[in-house]
């Protein structure tokens, strides 16, 4: 087989430069062994790209070397090696705080029943590229002296024609991997590519394949598509092939009318349009994921509460509803128990800001505070987000409204530091004053107390004390 190849273009070389200048020591112990090294991966599309690597970037290389050749060759060279992946051929090494990953070429198979490859070696490069997902990640750089090695015309596809497509056959290559099917989402998402028919059909027609796939990486790719900057084309994706129907079904039993007799929004274009409101960054430049996959879910329990009555519709209590499914989902996409639990009380309070009506009173500011919690500042994104009407005056009324709470939690924080609400007094204060012991009287106590502060602010020991003696008073024997 012949294999396209060609120098890389001279603006492509600063960027590149810091990746060779790090590579070049290991590609020349891999050359005088007789073997070759190749830069292969994201790291050469985003490179295409004129996208810059930072130093925390990691390195994935390729190279014919057998995965006990290439532990010989880090040997002496490397500050640190692991070889978990080494039955998959891949070998890790660190060097001067650079992560590299090295993987023999190979030419894997999933087996049809299976979730783990069947992984074969091969000492040819074009081989190993034609086994990648996508033309877009099918290219390699030769090291130490780079030349692009581009057999399938990716970087055609990626600069040009600006569409994704598979190396081989899309039937053969989503079944090698079936999370290929997902990946392509974010791709089409992430690089604004658009998929080749056949490439749709064959994943409208392999989409039940997922079902192989474990879900820890379905959820890995699942957040990979959601922090892009506008992951909407990849949604759409999901659901139009029928792919989310396969590990997230509440996504598509959202495509139903609000109103089906006056034909107002679409529940799934709402709830699409709320992610892609969303940043994909928070505050703090980390990805925003927590805010996004609430704001995926926010409206799942929509289609089960719907109703109609007096020529309208309502959705009563979908946000209780809607949590609980979302932890159902979260679960078995085996999420962290505390991201289950920060999304699913965004799903939960989202709604939370229009129960108040137009006036907030100091108490209800105060509880919303506090059931917000160190979620907060995502509830606020959140809510301002769940905004979608076109009505222009509808969304500066609501605009205007969430700048009001904004300035009330500002105004009373600095009165009350309101992130850290408690009682007057604390249970022992109160085990003292009643003459009880543990147990759930001092909770009841806490609790009347704790709605006090909420309702009227700090009380006081002295003035909490007294309206906790008014209270005990007040208990039937």
């Amino acid at each position: 087989m012949s294999t396209p190849s060609a120098t890389v273009p001279e603006p492509l070389r600063p960027a590149l430069q810091p990746v060779l200048d790090d590579a070049r020591p290991l590609a020349e112990r891999f050359a005088a062994a007789g073997h070759r090294l190749y830069l292969v991966g994201g790291v050469v599309r985003d490179l295409l790209l004129g996208r810059s690597l930072g130093r925390d970037a990691d390195i994935d290389l390729t190279t014919d070397a057998r995965p006990d050749q290439t532990k010989a060759l880090l040997a002496g060279w490397a500050d640190a090696v692991w070889t978990q992946g080494e039955r998959f051929g891949t070998i890790g090494a660190r060097k001067d705080g650079r992560d590299f990953e090295i993987t023999t070429h190979r030419a894997e198979a999933y087996r049809p029943d299976s979730r783990k490859p069947d992984v074969r070696f091969s000492d040819a490069v074009e081989a190993d590229l034609s086994r990648r997902d996508f033309t877009v990640n099918a290219m390699a750089l030769s090291l130490p002296e780079p030349e692009l090695i581009d057999p399938f015309d990716g970087m055609v596809d990626l600069l040009v024609h600006r569409r994704l497509r598979t190396p081989l056959a899309p039937e053969e290559s989503f079944t090698d991997d079936p999370l290929r099917m997902l990946r392509a989402a974010r791709f089409l998402a992430g690089y604004g590519l658009e998929p080749e028919p056949g490439l749709v059909e064959a994943v409208r027609a392999l989409a039940p394949r997922l079902e192989i796939v474990a879900p820890e990486r379905l959820r890995l790719e699942l957040d990979k598509l959601m922090v892009v900057d506008d992951p909407s084309a990849g949604l759409w994706f999901l659901v139009d092939t029928g792919l989310a129907q396969e590990f997230l079904p509440e996504l598509p039993a959202m495509r139903l009318e609000q109103d089906p007799i006056h034909h107002h929004k679409d529940v799934l274009a709402h709830t699409i349009a709320v992610v892609a409101k969303t940043g994909a960054l928070d505050g703090r430049g980390r990805p925003n994921k927590r805010v996004r996959l609430a704001a995926l879910l926010h409206d799942v329990g929509k289609p089960k509460t719907r109703s109609f009555a007096n020529g309208g519709v309502s959705f009563h209590h979908h946000e209780v509803v809607g949590a609980r499914m979302a932890r159902e989902r979260l679960t078995a996409l085996r999420y962290p128990n505390d991201e289950i639990d920060d999304i699913v009380q965004l799903v939960y309070l989202h709604l939370r800001f229009h129960t108040y009506g137009m006036g907030w009173t100091d108490a209800a500011v105060r509880r919303f505070v506090r059931d917000a919690g160190d979620l907060l500042p995502e509830l606020i994104e959140l809510t301002r987000c769940d905004c979608t009407t076109r009505n222009r005056r509808k969304a500066e009324r609501l605009s205007r409204r969430m700048d009001e709470l904004e300035d009330r939690i500002a105004a009373l924080e600095e009165q009350e530091a309101l992130d850290a609400i408690r009682p007057d007094l604390d249970g022992t204060q109160v085990m003292a004053r009643l003459g009880v012991g543990p147990g759930r009287v001092v909770g009841e106590a806490l609790d009347h107390l704790l709605q006090l502060r909420l309702d009227e602010g700090p009380l006081g020991e002295d003035e909490a004390g007294r309206r906790l003696d008014e209270w005990w008073a007040a208990r039937p024997d």
